[in-house]
């Protein structure tokens, strides 16, 4: 058989000439596995250092790898870093950068929104309700069945102030429960519920209003734990209806609505900074001298002003002069105070 004639290709146009390859970029650092770009408590350098005024993002970034950033006390050369400007130290040419504005958002947190930065399930946050002009984070929780007051900031001295039990600021909240609670207990929740991991006690209960089947207590905590308030009264057999906190300090919702905010004034941030910082000071337990415990214990008589003047003879016993320490003492008893990391 002859050959089968080639089956010729139509011809292809010719293709554009290929882009000349891009110079190598920059090392970037990568990001963390299963977390999310806005959503890790962190920001990405060159974006917290336009935001502070330093300059365009490119020209931040220019001057991340020209090696004039520095986070604290090292230099940042790499571009996509990620930073908390307000637990980390940036500076630039040497000048530490300046401090971001201090804001506090006061919001009516709905049933259904979680008090979390981050949240894999992607269900709506309470940081969505505000302006999302910088970092903010919740201060304390609400979980997620539960509305109600909640501030969220980017001032973590006042979250900390707010929200550690050292200051005892006070919460309120109106709890509807099933059943109608006893005398004896709302004593029991005064005094105190044994939970897993604590004691905890409400530090008022009032009841609001009585039903058929149900009861509105009004509840003043000055410490908060996880779902405390329902885990109190579960154990007491009264399960929680609604749960809505309707103050923090002196701050109260007003005529805020379900989802709707209003920011504090200066004021207002100076005044609950107050509020916390004598809570604390007043409720900070007062320890007794220690020459007069040591005379309390026996050990020592307390002399005039509270000095000691030694142990005291047994009768019949003529007093002796105690003995000197060798070396100085006194030192050694100030050093002994202190205590020693070994």
């Amino acid at each position: 058989m002859p050959p089968r004639p080639r089956r010729q290709q139509p011809s292809r146009p010719n293709r554009p000439a290929r882009k000349p390859a891009r110079p190598a970029a920059v090392a970037r650092s990568p990001r963390p596995v299963g977390q999310a770009a806005d959503d890790d408590g962190l920001e990405r350098l060159q974006k917290v250092l336009a935001a502070a005024g330093i300059g365009s993002r490119r020209a931040c970034e220019e001057l991340i790898t020209a090696g004039r950033v520095e986070v604290d006390r090292e230099v940042a050369s790499t571009l996509g870093i990620r930073v908390d400007p307000l637990k980390q130290q940036i500076r630039v040419d040497g000048e530490p950068l300046p401090n971001p504005k201090r804001v506090v958002y006061l919001v009516y947190k709905p049933i259904g929104v979680v008090s979390t930065n981050y949240d894999p399930t992607g269900r709506p946050r309470v940081i969505d309700l505000v302006p999302p002009d910088r970092r903010l984070f919740p201060v304390g929780r609400l979980d997620r069945t539960s509305e109600g007051l909640i501030l969220v900031t980017n001032d973590g001295e006042l979250a900390n102030l707010l929200t550690h039990p050292r200051y005892g600021v006070e919460k309120r909240y109106l709890v509807q429960v099933a059943g109608v609670p006893n005398a004896e207990t709302l004593d029991q929740l005064r005094q105190g519920i044994a939970l897993s991991e604590a004691t905890v006690h409400a530090k008022r209960v009032t009841v609001r209003s009585q039903h058929k089947q149900s009861t509105v207590l009004e509840m003043v905590l000055d410490e908060g734990r996880n779902r405390e308030i329902r885990r109190m009264l579960a154990a007491l057999g009264h399960k929680v209806q609604q749960l809505k906190r309707i103050a923090v300090g002196e701050l109260s919702l007003g005529n805020l609505l379900p989802g709707q905010w209003r920011r504090l004034s200066w004021e207002d941030i100076e005044k609950l900074r107050r509020e916390a910082t004598a809570a604390g000071a007043n409720d900070r337990p007062r320890q007794a001298p220690r020459t007069r415990r040591l005379a309390q214990r026996g050990g020592r008589q307390a002399g005039p002003r509270g000095r000691t003047t030694g142990r005291q003879p047994a009768q019949g016993q003529q007093p002796t002069t105690p003995r000197k320490r060798p070396g100085k003492a006194s030192t050694w008893r100030k050093a002994g105070r202190r205590g020693s990391s070994g």
